[in-house]
């Protein structure tokens, strides 16, 4: 458990004092220590900036020159739909023991929700050095390649017809039919943040469409 994170000041003999980024926890009721980051490099306003932040005093000048961000992944978007996945218990219902394979299938549903793609652009995106959320460091799958995504399709689908008519129970009364389709639309324009190029199904090219799900009992 985190007591609390400060920044300490080390003496370094005849160098100059090490500045480091530090938190104290209790574990098995000891107050313990631990380095996070070595902040030696960072300019004295900077330094001081985050010691005002860490001891709940306001800052000096604004926040965000304190830092300087080299990389910021989106990260609500993949906490509300893996959130919504573990309320629903979609994740038990697609296989109740967890592993690597039940997590890869997790992070292609939150792929398809917050950015529809290939499989080798989801692959991608949950790769540490190319991720484009925090999808694949939350589900501990930053080393993945399309491969492994079609594997473990092929592990859901013996899966499928009992997944399948759980969902059913829960949501169906009476036997109720559900049909969809998906369909597209081209229209004139390109301001239209919805509109992407594709293959058209009218086969007029050249346009922006929009590709939409129709679900309908």
């Amino acid at each position: 458990k985190i007591v609390s994170m400060y920044v300490a000041t080390i003496p370094n003999r005849n160098s100059p004092p090490a500045i480091l980024l530090r938190e104290s926890y209790r574990e098995n009721g000891k107050v313990k220590t631990r380095t996070l980051a070595n902040l030696s490099r960072w300019s004295p306003d900077k330094v001081e900036q985050l010691r005002r932040v860490l001891m709940n005093q306001p800052p000096k000048a604004k926040l965000q020159e304190s830092f300087d961000i080299t990389r910021s992944l989106g990260h609500g978007h993949v906490a509300a739909v893996l959130g919504t996945i573990g309320n629903l218990g979609l994740d038990t219902l697609i296989d109740p023991v967890p592993s690597r394979q039940r997590d890869l299938v997790c992070a292609m549903i939150v792929s398809q929700v917050i950015r529809p793609s290939s499989k080798l652009a989801c692959a991608r995106g949950l790769r540490a050095k190319s991720a484009t959320s925090s999808l694949g460091e939350v589900l501990s799958l930053s080393s993945v390649d399309e491969d492994d995504l079609y594997e473990a399709m092929d592990w859901l689908a013996p899966r499928q017809s009992r997944i399948e008519a759980e969902l059913a129970k829960r949501h169906l009364e009476d036997g109720t039919l559900v049909l969809y389709d998906m369909s597209s639309a081209a229209f004139e324009g390109k301001t239209c943040p919805l509109g992407k190029r594709g293959h058209p199904k009218d086969g007029v090219r050249g346009r922006l469409q929009i590709v939409y799900g129709l679900l309908a009992t």
